[in-house]
């Protein structure tokens, strides 16, 4: 009975101290409570991003050899591919943003952007040189400014107080301004071009938190390039890639 009782009191004092905190949140002022009701709003981003390349090689490819015609950069007689891999490097990102409301939880969000960043393709190589043999490292650096032409739906979440989670999937189209498609060899030096076009999926998530006077959102989202963007040359750079792939990391801020 004592234990009992004790039970019964422990559970008053409990309700007791939650409630007011309780009602607090019920009370708690809603920041532009009809910003969502508004058939349309505009904002911009800045974030940043992070670019990688997807790349599947050749089977085989490491029993192919190239001559010094294919490899005029190496000076050597002939040379092997060992391995390719590629370092990302961050970037950053800005943009517009241009929302419309369709539904009490979807939107149509086109955020056309701009965003600079680059890649390195590391090529680890066998030189064979009046007999002599080396291994050596080779990275060939993509530099990318993209113009990206994004369009997605936004699902909404419940609004909690001033919070509210959301995922978005679309598409994008983006024309890497900074390609090297059109370089040519220039002094044995050559370069790894890419192509311009790419078409990319997208999916994403963030929060937005309502302020006073506008809204401020914090999103991740991953872009993955459709296209084999590589271009190839048929040297030692290019002939071991079967598909190369663009992929992008993008950590944004909106300010709407």
């Amino acid at each position: 009975m004592r234990r009992k009782a004790i039970t019964i009191i422990s559970a008053i004092v409990l309700i007791a101290l939650l409630s007011p905190e309780v009602h607090a949140q019920r009370l708690k002022v809603r920041n532009l409570p009809a910003y969502d009701l508004a058939p349309y709003h505009f904002g911009f981003i800045l974030g940043m991003n992070q670019m990688l390349f997807t790349v599947r090689t050749t089977p085989g490819f490491q029993n192919i050899t190239y001559s010094s015609l294919q490899t005029p950069d190496l000076y050597s007689d002939s040379a092997r591919l060992l391995g390719i891999e590629h370092k990302p490097a961050f970037g950053f990102t800005i943009g517009i943003v241009s929302n419309l409301r369709l539904a009490e939880s979807f939107d149509l969000r086109f955020v056309p952007s701009l965003s600079f960043g680059e890649r390195d393709l590391e090529y680890s190589i066998i030189t064979n040189f009046s007999g002599e043999r080396n291994q050596i490292l080779v990275s060939k650096k993509l530099q990318s400014t993209f113009v990206e032409f994004p369009l997605h739906i936004k699902y909404k979440g419940s609004r909690l107080n001033n919070m509210r989670p959301y995922w978005l999937a679309g598409a994008k189209y983006a024309i890497d301004l900074a390609s090297d498609s059109k370089k040519k060899e220039e002094n044995n030096n050559i370069y790894v071009a890419i192509n311009r076009n790419d078409l990319y999926g997208e999916l994403g998530a963030g929060f937005d938190f309502y302020t006073t006077f506008f809204k401020f959102g914090i999103e991740l989202k991953m872009s993955y390039g459709l296209s084999d963007i590589l271009k190839r040359e048929g040297n030692i750079y290019t002939g071991a890639v079967d598909r190369l792939n663009s992929k992008l990391f993008l950590l944004s801020f909106t300010f709407e």
